[in-house]
């Protein structure tokens, strides 16, 4: 089989960085964008860029937005005492689309994961200490993976934060084991914020 043109095989390569994407979904990917229309081509790629340039994240909760701060922190509705910590920007989006959460959020930047070498150091936990210490926050829920990394980085949060006197929650059931939020429906994470537990450190609950 004759190998695919240099600039062809180049675009591969790059689609095949995408998650979710491998070789073969690559390939006829970059087949059909060099087959298309050329003005289509054009607009793809300063979409692309555009949203490269302009999407950041909200210096004071770390979520994407356009504009410092993002519409959320800027949105005088939202509950100042309820505060979500999630682990990743996509996971503000996942939950803002279930529209039953009025709270803040707070944008972790991953999760505590010993194996990889992600430590509490390594996230935004000290942020999220800054803002807790405004004393605002009466409740901190924790919307993290059901995962390894989920279970560890909710029960180290939950037992640094306890002694504040606010209330620590954490999602229900119903989530999908080993997988974060994008995985799941709208209804199920409403179902999973409306029935959002107390943590108990030092018990079995994490």
């Amino acid at each position: 089989m004759a190998e695919l043109p240099p600039p062809l095989q180049t675009l591969k390569l790059a689609l095949g960085k995408l998650p979710g994407i491998g070789p073969r979904s690559a390939e006829r990917l970059a087949l059909h964008i060099v087959q298309s229309d050329a003005l289509w081509v054009k607009d793809l790629a300063e979409a692309l860029l555009s949203a490269r340039e302009k999407i950041q994240l909200c210096r004071e909760c770390g979520s994407l937005t356009e504009s410092q701060p993002c519409a959320i922190c800027q949105d005088p509705l939202r509950e100042d005492g309820l505060l979500c910590v999630v682990a990743r920007p996509v996971d503000v989006i996942s939950l803002e689309k279930a529209a039953v959460f009025r709270g803040r959020y707070h944008v972790l930047g991953g999760q505590i994961s010993p194996l990889n070498g992600v430590g509490p150091e390594d996230l935004r936990i000290a942020e999220l200490e800054r803002r807790l210490e405004q004393g605002a926050v009466k409740e901190l829920v924790l919307a993290l993976g059901s995962d390894v990394e989920g279970d560890a980085t909710s029960y180290y949060l939950a037992e640094r934060f306890q002694a504040d006197g606010r209330r620590i929650t954490r999602l229900a059931h119903g989530l999908p084991v080993g997988g974060g939020l994008e995985f799941a429906d709208d209804l199920t994470i409403g179902r999973a914020l409306e029935g959002r537990r107390a943590i108990e450190v030092g018990s079995d609950e994490t």
